[in-house]
């Protein structure tokens, strides 16, 4: 698909804006956080430039936005995974009940059962919100197999998106900027610039594209992410554009941007997921 091929998809962008607008938990830029977008990257195979000497958030208003239910049990899930693809994932009873407590909290949200009115009435999802959560569960939380090779069930849905993964020496995944923040809060992660292409055009962008290395010497060359935005809004937006089965590329124009929504599956539920600004 040529970069400049815009091909808006006028439901689900009717259906995202009113999720965006439903969104009450969304962060906004100088009241929950602050960032430092940096200098600007050219190459993304090149994981030794580094263009900004500060880390991308300046600061988090942890007590205003992390007691919100929704990204509490959101980030008690984030300690859950082994990030080693090829490692066998367990699931203890405990985290279970963390998954499940996640779940009950998104879809408790406004934002949450209007996708879920929108899937049921399109006969994409069950109607009884039970089995909506289970779906939900299957969709995100449900192990399976991604290293090729290996019998080992080393990954999830979840895992991928939002906590990362480590494939040799890149990370995998990683496209939420929660669990961004939180590496980085913690000097594990170091932030090395944004790309043009892919990013929103304000100081302080909704969506990014960028780069990063972990201390570990691994790191991302090139991935995107929203910024500010809910967990359960990322959740909902993924999983409607998924169960659409509409293709792996998704064109909407949300608020004021226009946005590519990548996802793929894998193994009967989500394989990958993120967002490209197209501005």
């Amino acid at each position: 698909m040529a970069y400049n091929k815009f091909n808006v998809n006028e439901e689900l962008s009717e259906l995202f804006n009113k999720l965006w607008d439903l969104d009450e938990n969304r962060c906004e830029p100088g009241e929950h956080y602050r960032l430092n977008k940096g200098g600007y990257l050219k190459n993304a195979r090149d994981l030794t430039k580094d263009v900004s000497e500060d880390p991308l958030f300046d600061w988090v208003d942890e007590a205003k936005v992390f007691e919100k239910p929704t990204y509490k049990y959101f980030i008690a899930l984030l300690d859950n995974y082994t990030m080693e693809t090829g490692e066998q994932e367990v699931v203890t009873k405990e985290e279970f009940k963390e998954n499940v407590m996640f779940i009950d909290a998104i879809c408790d949200t406004p934002l949450m059962k209007e996708a879920h009115s929108f899937l049921r009435d399109k006969g994409k999802a069950p109607g009884a919100i039970n089995d909506f959560k289970k779906l939900l569960y299957k969709l995100w939380f449900k192990l399976y197999r991604r290293t090729k090779g290996d019998r080992d069930f080393d990954s999830s849905g979840f895992e991928h998106v939002f906590v990362g993964e480590i494939k040799g020496e890149d990370v995998v995944g990683f496209h939420n900027w929660i669990c961004f923040y939180l590496q980085e809060k913690s000097g594990n992660i170091d932030y090395h610039g944004y790309f043009r292409r892919g990013t929103s055009l304000e100081r302080e962008p909704r969506f990014i594209t960028l780069q990063f290395s972990c201390k570990n010497g691994r790191g991302k060359p090139i991935g995107g992410s929203f910024i500010g935005t809910s967990p359960e809004f990322e959740m909902a937006l993924y999983t409607v554009c998924y169960l659409m089965d509409i293709g792996s590329k998704v064109h909407i124009e949300l608020d004021e941007y226009k946005v590519e929504v990548t996802v793929y599956g894998h193994a009967g539920g989500i394989g990958t997921a993120y967002p490209t600004s197209k501005d």
